[in-house]
């Protein structure tokens, strides 16, 4: 199974990249989880330009056809959603190779993402792809060791839940 891994936060030391990343560590082997690193350089949604989509919005579609699920992992903002994932999931909204397509959606910040990951369900939901909710996760650096692999016991336990119940949709669709 192809998973791609996408993460709502573009800074560098963004927790909820270090999430995706060892949650990639975590996964059973037959699941290939790759890292989306370019949401950063897509253009401003404008539904004018899709017709002709810049070259960076086609690789976005071309990487989600490409993949059997996602990954998404995203920060809260302002009680809110960050615009990197926003204007992203903007960019599918018509998208067919997005439509019932599996995604494990966990949420991290250090307060507790629990507006982001609400909006992020109903959209994803609304978008009519299949949502496996793996929750919202107070996370910090703290539970990672130093090679950055996830030491709570708890949300370990989560991912592993999501991974196989990722499996079973990709399965079943």
């Amino acid at each position: 199974m192809k998973v791609l891994a996408i993460s709502g936060s573009l800074r560098t030391a963004s927790i909820n990249s270090a999430l995706l990343r060892a949650a990639a560590r975590l996964s059973p082997p037959e699941v290939q989880v790759r890292l989306f690193r370019t949401a950063g350089e897509l253009p401003l949604f404008n539904p004018d330009l899709e017709a002709h989509m810049p070259p960076q919005v086609a690789a976005l579609h071309a990487e989600i056809t490409a993949s059997d699920a996602l990954l998404i992992a995203s920060p809260e903002y302002a009680h809110g959603v960050t615009g990197t994932i926003k204007n992203m999931l903007d960019w599918l909204v018509s998208a067919l190779e997005s439509i019932n397509k599996p995604v494990l959606l966990v949420s991290a910040s250090l307060g507790g993402p629990v507006y982001a990951h609400a909006q992020l369900l109903e959209v994803l939901r609304t978008m009519s792809m299949q949502v496996i909710d793996g929750g919202a996760h107070v996370f910090s650096r703290s539970k990672l060791d130093a090679n950055g692999n996830i030491t709570d016991p708890e949300l370990v336990a989560a991912l592993a839940t999501g991974f196989a119940r990722l499996a079973e949709a990709c399965a079943a669709g």
